[in-house]
């Protein structure tokens, strides 16, 4: 894999065809569990583990998988997988594990896992597959964060709540103090939808500003002359 392919796997997983801004794709937990940044970013961290090794173990198998029963196939290696996953956030994050409760099961039906082995790593070699689904897991995770937080800070002035069951001895972050009356709808389903669809709005207004500057670009840059050379002026004729 050279450079280039590994920034255009970046660029489309972050930013071009970000699942949770782009696409819209795992909408049921990117809603659902993102009432805090820590619940948010730990499915998101589950979500990339789980589309990495299924994108890793799909490219492998790819040529053995018959192309008919291939989304059944797909299916179970999902499901083997995220059973793991499960069964290591019990052992390991058992309070977490208890917050998330059925988000991490529900991986097995996310959109995006699936998307992705059936798109991408049935077609690419294993370790493409593996960055592409790095990237777009990351980049769910970046909306997750994103909206975690906006919705934890709103509804309660904090940060970071139930941190401590990842790292024992950590605490939340106070930032506007305890007389913060905090805004409930924030933390309920409505609140979910409204930042959402604040942050869709500023990504296509961020991707319209682009577009309108690669069209209009501005006036005083230099303008590419016949030859080739920015800037070079235009041959005199009599």
């Amino acid at each position: 894999m050279t450079r280039q392919e590994f920034r255009e796997l970046a660029h489309n997983g972050l930013w071009k065809q970000n699942p949770g801004l782009a696409q819209l794709l795992g909408l049921c937990p990117l809603l659902a569990i993102s009432t805090n940044m820590v619940n948010a970013v730990s499915l998101g961290l589950a979500t990339i583990l789980v589309m990495a090794l299924s994108n890793l173990a799909v490219a492998c198998l790819r040529n053995l998988i018959p192309y008919e029963i291939r989304i059944p196939v797909f299916i179970l290696i999902i499901a083997a997988l995220v059973t793991v996953v499960d069964l290591a956030f019990n052992a390991y994050f058992h309070s977490l594990y208890l917050v998330l409760g059925i988000f991490i099961p529900l991986i097995v039906t996310n959109c995006i896992v699936l998307a992705r082995v059936e798109a991408y790593a049935a077609k690419n070699p294993a370790l493409t597959s593996t960055v592409d689904a790095v990237m777009m897991g990351a980049g769910l995770l970046g909306v997750l964060a994103v909206l975690g937080a906006l919705r934890e800070l709103a509804a309660g002035g904090t940060l970071l709540a139930g941190i401590e069951m990842l790292l024992p001895g950590a605490s939340a972050l106070h930032l506007f103090g305890d007389a913060y009356p905090g805004f409930l709808l924030a933390a309920l389903p409505p609140g979910a939808f409204f930042t959402l669809g604040c942050l869709i709005a500023a990504y296509n207004a961020i991707n319209q500003r682009r577009a309108a500057r690669r069209l209009h670009p501005p006036s005083n840059s230099p303008l590419p002359a016949a030859d080739g050379r920015a800037g070079a002026s235009a041959p005199l004729t009599s």
